[in-house]
């Protein structure tokens, strides 16, 4: 796993942020060609992408950046995501954790039967219809999507589970696996290392007081559930992908500071503890920081903090 000192941070920033910026910008895209390029040479034999990564990875802007780049390349894509084949919720049979509350990361909330049938079918050309799920619900929604899959085109099937052994397991014969992560640590002027799972909780705090009225101490609350779950559920299968991309843009924790910073200060001046807390402020106060309007519009960094050009 590689590492990063927020010293070399600030000095690229302080040399010329905007070119710091696209040099990030061009490392990841350069991931995404080339794991699209790969799999487009087997894009007959294997016309199904299974794309799976913890939370706050950048599963969604990784694979419509694929989807764009392979559509652009003359191979249409299209992308499901796996929220999508929820089951509806029955507290009275759902999977519980060890402390009797339900299991929101169970791999058991997915209608695998469904999706095992559904992947088959669009291997084979056959139109299928996409299910909707509704979170406030907790239920199946009314609509589908109806989507059969032509020759020579590719499917991108995107969520956590996706390289479960109950899914990928069954189509090796048919798909291909992506793995996506920060897989970079940060490392403090002291030399303290920063958990790449603590950026993502970065990202996520994020995105959940932006788009989801969710503070930074109700996302952090949920941080040892969603940690329990990936250990258990996604980071023991990684090793069934055949790529896998490093979504850490090395600017983005200098484009958090703005949002970031002050709500974890005043969490910590509560009284609330939690593993790190301290050390990312510190890195935050310690790094330059960067203007939004330097990030793209199809950048990863914007799925956190809004202005995408992407259809999310």
């Amino acid at each position: 796993m590689k590492k990063l000192s927020c010293l070399t941070i600030n000095k690229r920033i302080q040399k010329k942020a905007s070119s710091f910026v696209r040099r990030c910008e061009e490392d990841y895209t350069l991931q995404i060609e080339t794991v699209a390029d790969s799999i487009a040479e087997s894009r007959g034999a294997k016309p199904i992408i299974l794309l799976a990564g913890p939370s706050g990875s950048g599963k969604t802007t990784s694979a419509l950046r694929l989807e764009e780049y392979l559509d652009k390349a003359g191979m249409e894509t299209h992308t499901i995501s796996m929220d999508n084949y929820f089951l509806p919720l029955d507290e009275a049979t759902a999977e519980r954790t060890e402390d009797g509350t339900i299991d929101f990361e169970s791999p058991t909330r997915l209608d695998m039967e469904l999706l095992d049938k559904h992947m088959k079918m669009l291997s084979r050309g056959e139109e299928i219809e996409v299910p909707t799920f509704d979170f406030t619900r907790q239920d199946r929604g009314s609509e589908v999507r109806k989507l059969r899959r032509k020759e020579n085109e590719l499917v991108i099937f995107e969520g956590i589970h996706a390289l479960n052994p109950s899914v990928m397991g069954i189509h090796t014969d048919i798909a291909t696996g992506v793995y996506v992560s920060v897989r970079t640590r940060l490392e403090s002027k002291a030399s303290e290392l920063l958990h790449p799972s603590h950026l993502r909780l970065m990202r996520r705090i994020i995105r959940d007081k932006l788009f989801r009225g969710r503070d930074a101490v109700a996302t952090m609350e949920m941080f040892a559930s969603v940690e329990r779950g990936e250990d258990k559920y996604i980071m023991p299968y990684k090793r069934y992908a055949q790529y896998s991309i490093n979504t850490f843009m090395a600017y983005e924790p200098s484009v958090y500071k703005r949002y970031l910073l002050d709500d974890l200060r005043r969490a910590r001046d509560s009284g609330y503890a939690f593993n790190q807390l301290d050390l990312m402020i510190e890195m935050l106060e310690y790094l330059e920081p960067v203007d939004i309007d330097l990030v793209p519009g199809t950048s990863l960094v914007r799925e956190f903090v809004g202005g995408s050009d992407l259809a999310y």
